[in-house]
C-alpha cells in the first residue's frame, strides 16, 4: 500500500508541476504566447514547459524523424547524373509479404523483348486506409527503397479514387527522404557504403578498383544539396546576365555635352593666349 501511495503522489506531483508551469509560461510571455512565431519555435523545442494549445492548421508541431505514416517509394533524384528518377525498388515482394494488413500490391516488370522479369516494379499500389503505419515494409526492405512518410494530412471525400496510391503517387526523390530524416539517411548511407542504391555502389566500387582509386564517399555533405546549390547558382548567373542585357542604355544629355565641349574650347583658347 505504501508503495502504491508513493506512486500516486509522484504522478500527482508531475501533473501539478505541468499545471504551475502552464501559468508561469503565460506570465512569462504576457499574452504573446499564441501570436509570436519565435515563441512557437521555442514551444517546438525541448525547452517547452507546461500545457499549451497549438493553433492548428495555422500552426503545426514538427514531427520527430522516426514518425511513421503512409510509406513512399524512393527513387533517384531527378537531377542525379546516374539514372535520374530510377526506382530503388527491385519488386522483390518482401514488403508485401511482411505487411500485416496486406495492403501492398506489386506487379513486377518484364522485358518486352524476352518476357523475362526485370528488377523494377511495373505497378505498385498501397491502400492507405488499410495501412496501419507499422513500418514493417521499410524495416524489412533490403534496398532502403521504401520509407515511412511524415505527411499526415491525407483526408479526402473519395476513398476509392484518392486513397489507393499508385506508383506515380508513391514515388519521391531520395532528396525528400534526406530532408525529413537526415540523421537516419546518413546512418543508412554509411551502412550501404554510399549515397546511391546498393547496386550502383557496387558498380562504382568496381570501377574505382579497376582505376586503382580508393572508394571513400563523403558523408558530411549530401550530393543532392551540392547539385541544388550549383543549379541555383547557375540560375542566378543566367538571371543576372539577362538583367544586364535588358538594362536600358542611359539617355545622353546633349545639352550637357555641348556645355562641356564649350568649356574645353574656352580653356584651350586661354592656354593659347598665355603662350
Amino acid at each position: 500500500m505504501n508503495g502504491m501511495g508513493i506512486g500516486v503522489l509522484k504522478g500527482l506531483g508531475v501533473t501539478f508541476k505541468h499545471f504551475v508551469n502552464t501559468f508561469a509560461d503565460d506570465i512569462k510571455y504576457a499574452g504573446k504566447r499564441y501570436f509570436n512565431q519565435d515563441v512557437f519555435e521555442e514551444r517546438q523545442g525541448l525547452s517547452a514547459a507546461g500545457a499549451y494549445t497549438v493553433q492548428y492548421p495555422e500552426e503545426k508541431i514538427a514531427v520527430p524523424e522516426r514518425f511513421r505514416f503512409v510509406p513512399f517509394l524512393v527513387v533517384n533524384d531527378y537531377d542525379s547524373p546516374d539514372k535520374p528518377g530510377e526506382d530503388w525498388c527491385t519488386s522483390c515482394g518482401i514488403c508485401a509479404k511482411v505487411c500485416p494488413p496486406q495492403c501492398i500490391w506489386i506487379v513486377r516488370g518484364e522485358d518486352p523483348d524476352t518476357g523475362r522479369p526485370v528488377p523494377q516494379p511495373e505497378a505498385f499500389y498501397i491502400d492507405i486506409d488499410i495501412c496501419m503505419n507499422c513500418g514493417y515494409c521499410a524495416e524489412f526492405c533490403p534496398f532502403d527503397a521504401i520509407k515511412m512518410d511524415h505527411d499526415y494530412e491525407l483526408a479526402s471525400y473519395d476513398r476509392t479514387g484518392d486513397h489507393i496510391y499508385d506508383k506515380a503517387t508513391l514515388s519521391k526523390e531520395y532528396r525528400y527522404w534526406y530532408s525529413i530524416a537526415p540523421t537516419r539517411a546518413i546512418e543508412e548511407a554509411q551502412g550501404r557504403g554510399g549515397w546511391d542504391h546498393k547496386d550502383v555502389i557496387k558498380d562504382k566500387k568496381k570501377e574505382a578498383k579497376k582505376a586503382g582509386i580508393e572508394w571513400a564517399p563523403d558523408f558530411s555533405v549530401y550530393p543532392g544539396d551540392v547539385r541544388a546549390e550549383q543549379a541555383d547558382a547557375g540560375v542566378e548567373a543566367v538571371a543576372e546576365a539577362v538583367a544586364v542585357a535588358e538594362e536600358p542604355e542611359p539617355e545622353i544629355d546633349e545639352n550637357r555635352i555641348e556645355k562641356i565641349m564649350a568649356l574645353r574650347v574656352q580653356a584651350l583658347k586661354r592656354r593659347r593666349d598665355r603662350s
